[in-house]
């Protein structure tokens, strides 16, 4: 036999046989387990994680303040062990359950990437921002129209019904809004502007024919319809406590949602703490015929075997298993004839932002505590190009009194400080940016050959940076959005820009890139492996561009879609 080559005869084979295999249980492998059970297949679920069952599992969820040891902080010891993941949004003392330890999982930075990873049942489906604007067709087009990328082998009409179908069962809160680079959806109600975000939208209406500031699309159940209470979900309670696992269901996770749904079938087997090691290729064949685990915990390796196999394990742990997936043919990696795999990484650019004051108001607040933010659609280079670089970016922005009528003078103790705390203090305005990044071919993540992890698995080895055409873009946003708030009437303008590597955007995306030229991509129209029919990448990893809209949403319709491809080319006896 070959090597990555085994005997599937025997009893033992039959008990470690389906009709799919999905290696990731986050945003898209849960879809993928839920549109694959859906149609009568018997799928496997392999979590490299522990498990996670809903309610039962978020063990901080009704927790207040003053019931956390440290008061939502993390200890000076925890700190030193863990500068990597401290520095994750909305990591604390309680979400800290669902973020893994720094020296648990490590990996070698050539150049500056903080890779934030959350390994558990639901994956980072558990901690996601929520955020789901549709691409629009100038994202699909606009590297082959500008030159930095090849053309997308699909287009948004292509996309448009599985956004539908996949916004209908998530839940999706928003409003249609007839903005071409972000289309309309399927949308439950929006939660409302406060008064500051609706004074600010009214003077970028009035001053600007391109920008609109609208009510961004979030899966939160607002509204929530039958399908979902299907689920089991019900209303978003506006507690802005997501991070931590909402016992409500209120905002889409794969815990909460596909995973039960797909479990309830009779079809699913999730198997936590199960390590894929690589994708096993039968050279007799001419495909993939299973995966290779090892137990997280006791090291022992079992293989596990399919017709159709889904790779969903993360960007970047999905360019991983791939690149570790060596035969005699396939020597760097499954489908890597081209030697492109692993290459053309890109993330999202969040470096910078913009921070005012607003005056008046004062006799006002609002309710809840409102989950979502306001957005502004990307409004360069749609048409044409308009500025000295390509891509766009999107821009989140909101509003808010401070905690407390303190002022900076107050000393944070004593009887005035309390009844100051009693008191709203000045309202305060933000935006800032989720810009495109170009992928380009140095811009790469490669296996380690010297250094392995507990498991015996080459380390991931990073080389993404920054280019000109990310500072560019940056020093853009800062002037538009300083422009922006400034006519709005906002004061104290103050612009940032934070520096942080690539990586805190938690948007890693490419290095297994869709494409209809087998020649510079991986994967073809149905994200299938260009030359591994019967292995299908769906997560990030997949991603022929970045796009300026959060991506998550995207993934989600492009696993439903090739799901249904594979069960349907199953049937024909193609796979």
């Amino acid at each position: 036999m070959t090597k990555n080559s085994f005997s599937i005869q025997g009893k033992g084979a039959e008990q470690h046989t389906f009709d799919a295999i999905v290696i990731g249980s986050g945003i898209s492998g849960g879809w993928a387990a839920k549109e694959l059970c859906d149609q009568g297949l018997r799928t496997l679920v392999l979590e490299r994680g522990r498990n996670v069952e809903h309610v039962k599992d978020y063990p901080t969820a009704t927790k207040a303040p003053w019931e956390f040891r440290h008061r939502g902080q993390m200890t000076k010891d925890f700190l030193q062990e863990n500068p990597l993941i401290s520095k994750a949004a909305g990591f604390g003392e309680d979400t800290a359950h669902f973020f893994i330890k720094d020296k648990d999982h490590p990996y070698i930075q050539e150049k500056p990437f903080d890779w934030i990873r959350g390994y558990q049942v639901g994956g980072k489906s558990l901690t996601w921002g929520r955020a789901c604007q549709r691409w629009s067709g100038f994202e699909f087009t606009a590297p082959e129209r500008y030159g930095y990328g090849p053309g997308w082998p699909i287009n948004y009409e292509t996309i448009a019904p599985w956004y539908s179908h996949v916004e209908k069962f998530i839940g999706v809160c928003g409003t249609r809004d007839g903005i071409e680079a972000m289309p309309d959806g399927e949308f439950l109600p929006p939660f409302d502007l406060n008064c500051a975000e609706a004074a600010i939208q009214q003077k970028i209406r009035a001053n600007y024919k391109d920008r609109h500031l609208v009510h961004a699309r979030w899966a939160h159940l607002t509204a929530p319809q039958e399908i979902h209470f299907q689920q089991g979900r019900v209303k978003c309670q506006a507690r802005n406590l997501c991070m931590r696992g909402c016992p409500f269901g209120g905002y889409f996770s794969s815990v909460s949602s596909t995973l039960p749904w797909a479990m309830k079938t009779g079809r699913l087997t999730v198997r936590p703490f199960s390590v894929v090691h690589s994708i096993i290729y039968d050279e007799q064949k001419g495909k993939a015929i299973g995966v290779r685990v090892i137990d997280a915990n006791t090291k022992q390796t079992t293989d596990f075997f399919a017709r159709i196999i889904f790779v969903n394990a993360s960007a970047l742990n999905s360019n991983l298993v791939l690149l570790n997936s060596t035969s005699r043919r396939f020597p760097n990696g499954l489908g890597n004839d081209n030697g492109l795999l692993g290459k053309y990484v890109a993330f999202h650019n969040y470096r910078a932002s913009v921070s005012a004051e607003m005056e008046g108001m004062e006799d006002k607040y609002y309710y809840g505590r409102n989950p979502t933010e306001p957005i502004i659609a990307n409004y360069r280079n749609l048409h044409r190009q308009d500025t000295d670089y390509v891509g766009g970016f999107t821009t989140f922005m909101g509003a808010h009194r401070i905690r407390g009528n303190t002022g900076m003078e107050t000393a944070a103790i004593g009887a005035a400080y309390k009844d100051a705390l009693t008191e709203p203090g000045a309202w305060h305005t933000y935006m800032y940016m989720q810009g495109e990044t170009i992928q380009k071919e140095t811009n790469h993540v490669r296996l380690s050959t010297d250094q392995k992890d507990q498991w015996g698995i080459p380390l991931l080895v990073m080389s993404v940076d920054y280019d000109d055409n990310d500072e560019k873009m940056i020093r853009d946003f800062l002037t538009q959005s300083a422009e922006m708030l400034d006519r709005a009437g906002c004061k104290n303008i103050q612009q940032h820009d934070n520096r942080q590597a690539p990586g805190l955007d938690i948007h890693e995306m490419g290095g297994c890139r869709m494409g209809r030229d087998s020649r510079t991509s991986l994967l073809n129209e149905w994200n299938q492996l260009h030359h591994c029919r019967n292995v299908f990448v769906t997560d990030g990893a997949a991603m022929a561009s970045t796009g300026n809209q959060s991506p998550s949403l995207l993934y989600m319709a492009l696993t439903a879609r090739a799901a249904g491809y594979a069960v349907s080319e199953m049937k024909k006896g193609n796979l």
